[in-house]
Formats: C-alpha cells, sequence, structure tokens
C-alpha cells in the first residue's frame, strides 16, 4: 500500500494556501499538482506557496482537465465557487479522484445530492472542509457533554459567527456574487454554526426550522439568524454575518450547567484549544444576593493552526488515510448533506417571511 496520498488542488483560492500547508505537514499526504484555468497563474501561486512552505519537489502547474486526467492525482482539494462547483466534483468523481470540498458544498442538496451519488458511484471519498470537525478539542466537548453533570440535560444551543467585510468586500468579493456564491454568509459562515448544533445533537435532524434574511444584498444573504427545534425541546439560535465584527462563539446550555466555546470554528493562535463550563450558584442569605460563578476549564494540547497537529493537517491526515486505506467512510457525505438540508429549509423559511418549516429527513 502505498504511504502518500498525492493531493491536487483544483483552484488557487486564498483557503487553498491554508490547505496547502496541512497537506506539507500531513505525513501521508503530498501534493503533486495545482490547476487554473490559466496554468501560468497556477505556476505564480505555486512559486509564492513553494518559496515559503516548500515540498521537496514543486507540484506542476497544469489546467482543471489535466489535473483531473493525471495518473500522479489520488485525490482533489476542491474550492472552486459554489455555483460552479457541481461539474468540478463530478468530474473529479468520474475521473476517480476523492474528492475534499469547501463548503457550502453545494447551492441547494439536491446539487449536492448529484456530487455524492457520483462519488458513491465510483468508490471515492467525499469530505467537506469543515476544518473544526478535526481537532482534538471537539471529542473532549463530546465527552463533556455526554458526562450528565457538566450541562445536564440539554437545552438550548447559540452560535454566532461574524465579520466585518467593509465596503470592497460587498463589491468585489465573490461571497457576494449571485452566480458564484449565491448563499452568501449563511453558505460562508452558518454551515459552522449549523455543523455545531448538529454535532451537539449527534447528527440529529431538527424537526422544524425557522429563519430570518436579516440584509441581503441583490439576493444573496449578507445577515441572517435562524432556530431550530428538535423533538423533545432542545432548540438551537444562530447567527452570521459580514457586517458585524468577527466572532466565533458557540454556548452550550441544560439543566445542570452550561458550556462556552469562544473561537469554535479556529481557535485561538496558541498551543491549546479549550472551553470553559460554569455551574453558577445564585446565594442568597439575608440581605445578601450573591451570584457566584464556578467556572472549569478544559483544554488539549494542540496549535490553532499552521502545525503538524493544527485541525487542518489532522483534516487532510484523515482524508488521506481513508484514500490510502481503500474504504470510503459515507458518514462525512452523510454529514455534509444534513448540514445542506438544514440550510436549505432555514433559506426557504426566511423567503417565506420566517414561517417555521419541517426540516425534510435525511
Amino acid at each position: 500500500m502505498a504511504s502518500q496520498c498525492r493531493w491536487g488542488i483544483l483552484g488557487a483560492a486564498n483557503i487553498a494556501r491554508k490547505n496547502w500547508k496541512a497537506i506539507r505537514l500531513a505525513e501521508n499526504a503530498t501534493l503533486t499538482a495545482v490547476a487554473s484555468r490559466e496554468p501560468a497563474r497556477a505556476k505564480e501561486w505555486i512559486d509564492a506557496n513553494q518559496a515559503e512552505c516548500p515540498f521537496p519537489t514543486a507540484p506542476a502547474a497544469v489546467t482543471y482537465d489535466e489535473l483531473l486526467k493525471s495518473p500522479d492525482v489520488d485525490a482533489v482539494y476542491i474550492p472552486l465557487p459554489t455555483g460552479v462547483r457541481r461539474e468540478w466534483v463530478v468530474k473529479a468523481a468520474r475521473a476517480g479522484k476523492h474528492v475534499l470540498c469547501e463548503k457550502p458544498c453545494g447551492p441547494d442538496a439536491g446539487e449536492l445530492r448529484a456530487m455524492l451519488n457520483a462519488c458513491q458511484a465510483n468508490n471515492v471519498q467525499f469530505m467537506d472542509g469543515v476544518m473544526f470537525m478535526h481537532g482534538k478539542r471537539l471529542p473532549l466537548l463530546r465527552r463533556t457533554i455526554d458526562d450528565g453533570e457538566t450541562v445536564g440535560q440539554l437545552r438550548r444551543i447559540a452560535t454566532q459567527f461574524t465579520f466585518a467585510a467593509g465596503d470592497d468586500f460587498l463589491k468585489n468579493n465573490i461571497r457576494v456574487s449571485t452566480a458564484l456564491e449565491p448563499l452568501g454568509a449563511l453558505g460562508d459562515l452558518g454551515w459552522y454554526n449549523l455543523r455545531f448544533s448538529l454535532f451537539v445533537m449527534k447528527y440529529q435532524m431538527p424537526a422544524k426550522v425557522s429563519g430570518r434574511l436579516l440584509t441581503e444584498h441583490q439576493g444573496v444573504p449578507l445577515e441572517f439568524s435562524g432556530e431550530l427545534f428538535w423533538d423533545g425541546g432542545v432548540s438551537a439560535a444562530f447567527y452570521c454575518s459580514f457586517n458585524t465584527e468577527l466572532q466565533q462563539w458557540a454556548h452550550v446550555s441544560g439543566t445542570k450547567g452550561s458550556i462556552a466555546v469562544q473561537d469554535f470554528v479556529l481557535p485561538y493562535y496558541g498551543c491549546e484549544a479549550a472551553f470553559v463550563a460554569d455551574r453558577p450558584v445564585f446565594n442568597v442569605q439575608g440581605t445578601r444576593y450573591h451570584w457566584e460563578s464556578h467556572p472549569k476549564r478544559f483544554a488539549v494540547t494542540e496549535y490553532s493552526d499552521g502545525a503538524p497537529d493544527a485541525q487542518e493537517t489532522n483534516m487532510v491526515r484523515t482524508f488521506s488515510g481513508l484514500v490510502l486505506g481503500g474504504t470510503p467512510d459515507p458518514t462525512w457525505g452523510e454529514i455534509a448533506l444534513k448540514t445542506q438540508v438544514v440550510m436549505d429549509t432555514c433559506l426557504a423559511s426566511a423567503r417565506q417571511g420566517g414561517a417555521t418549516l419541517a426540516c425534510p429527513s435525511v
């Protein structure tokens, strides 16, 4: 069995620079090719990254079709715009290439199902590029939520992922393009909000959802809020925006306490990924009304980014292991589809004035 998964990058997007380094740091991966519609642009992009984080042999600069035909590529990372992604995911799968797909995976669940069907038919792995799913903090968070004491019976999840984009972004960035990124902030940021809530709920689909399109630009969501409702009384709120300053927090509440994660998407810079649990006490004695905090910090040793144990490196490592093992894991595609279906239903609700809609099962 080969010891390294040979990667190609289909499209020289900015986020791909991070995964360039992740591929370099993962011991079971290497990068053999980078594609652009203009190979000269791919060569320029390769040279810039090679100068900072070099591979022993520089990846080849090729066209999209040349990359998919290459016998030296096992897997492709596809950061192409959402509006054109289906075509290239399907082509990659038919070429026998395993697919790591940026999020949101598609403009809607129908397009994602077509991608997943192509991957299944050609026995290739599909995974979306949600890096926090691969950090060491998530298993610790799972154990803490499930211990029965820290949170108790789960009742409420709340998340926010926002950044203030500025006027130039709103004029020129593809994330506000109807054709290229029709889901705007909901797809770019809200995907993480929804994924976190689904993770907390062990990927049980909500029974109902509602959404509010707070701000839009030519039909593209710039600011969105939503509510998810599960059978049994658990609910979740989320807010994502290109208009509000950078925040990426999550809060999980129950009958005994709560957990706060201030950096659930990208851990704060440093060598630990952490969260804080609290079980406050309201201590009333006569005229004394003391509101007491009793926090407990949980942490794992893990660098935030650009390191061998960072979450994006673990993502590449996990994906490469699945490729080298020869047995694709359909769970990753199923999780992506659930995220897309919940997002689609929230958007449909918003287009109907915030009506509460039943969420389809997957």
